[in-house]
């Protein structure tokens, strides 16, 4: 079987085990996006159609007690369990600068691997609630981002999309250019649910805190060298761990689950899920993150997606990246 067999039988296999991408018309629009965010950035071979620009690291997660009282999953059933986590600029582009503008929002995906042989994902980045509420807008905010080229005509197609959606301009705004991968905090901004082991359920957010935020002046930001981001973690691992909190927003009753773009208000709980700690960088980084596929959808028993319709598109999307990565020689 050649590789381009190889990579269609992945991404087959991946559609068939997630049934919320069951339908034709949702299985188009993921592949409409990522051809949206190849319009935009270029098909660069190898490389994810967004969050080209990676760094693969290791470590674990340790529960907290108390978390188990949410949720019957696994993950925080008490044990602690190694983790594989990927820190990315955002943009197709693979040598994207740090600190430019394409690189925001800034990401971290966890994979968690349990000890029945399962995976599950954790999939966050920096905006604290998302630009677009549908598949449908993310595709179509890429595609009037492509055809707003200099000298295009005023007013640009993506001049015309931000003034239809204001929700973009919100979103971009609470972005910072962060001093390191480890000191930015990091937003799940899709609600996903609990139900824990008497049936109870509870619709939450991720919010991924570190020791401390630090985000840059934008004079000092646009000093750093194009790749400080990726130079600098392995140098701060070299001297001890990094840790963050995973933690959890929780929805009051009324609060809504279906669109990201409105985040929930900040007197909401938030509760402490545990300790990820993030021991070292690896040394096949670049080969490792080409095989990597996460995905928001990989989900324990006790955690289970909400009617945001972001989720599946993700999943789908991700999916068809990963296919077309794959099948590069």
């Amino acid at each position: 079987m050649n590789k381009n067999a190889i990579a269609a039988a992945l991404t087959t296999l991946i559609f068939t085990a997630l049934p919320a991408l069951a339908s034709a018309a949702d299985a188009n629009v993921n592949v409409q996006i990522v051809d949206a965010l190849q319009k935009r950035y270029g098909a660069h071979p190898g490389y994810r159609a967004n969050h080209a620009k990676g760094v693969v690291a290791e470590g674990s997660f340790t529960p907290a007690a108390d978390a188990s009282m949410l949720t019957r999953s696994p993950i925080y059933a008490g044990a602690a369990v190694p983790v594989t986590v990927r820190f990315s600029d955002a943009s197709g582009l693979p040598d994207v600068h740090d600190a430019a503008p394409d690189a925001n929002p800034h990401g971290l995906a966890i994979k968690l691997h349990l000890p029945n042989g399962t995976d599950s994902d954790i999939v966050v980045n920096s905006l604290k609630f998302f630009p677009v509420a549908t598949p449908e807008d993310f595709r179509d905010l890429h595609l009037a981002a492509a055809a707003s080229t200099p000298g295009t005509p005023k007013p640009t197609p993506l001049e015309t999309f931000l003034k239809a959606h204001p929700s973009v301009a919100k979103a971009v705004g609470t972005l910072g250019t962060p001093a390191s991968f480890a000191d930015e905090e990091y937003y799940g901004i899709d609600a996903f649910v609990f139900t824990n082991k008497d049936g109870k359920k509870q619709a939450f957010r991720y919010v991924i805190a570190p020791a401390k935020v630090v985000h840059l002046p934008k004079e000092e930001a646009a000093k750093k060298p194009a790749n400080y981001l990726f130079d600098e973690l392995p140098q701060r691992l070299a001297k001890g761990p990094v840790t963050f909190h995973i933690k959890a927003q929780l929805a009051a009753p009324g609060d809504q689950t279906r669109d990201p773009t409105q985040p929930w208000p900040a007197d909401r709980k938030i509760v402490d899920l545990g300790t990820l700690t993030i021991t070292k960088t690896l040394a096949d980084s670049d080969a490792q993150q080409k095989k990597l596929l996460f995905i928001p959808g990989r989900l324990t028993d006790g955690i289970e997606p909400s009617d945001d319709p972001l989720i599946p598109a993700r999943d789908g999307a991700y999916a068809v990246s990963f296919g077309r990565r794959s099948a590069t020689p």
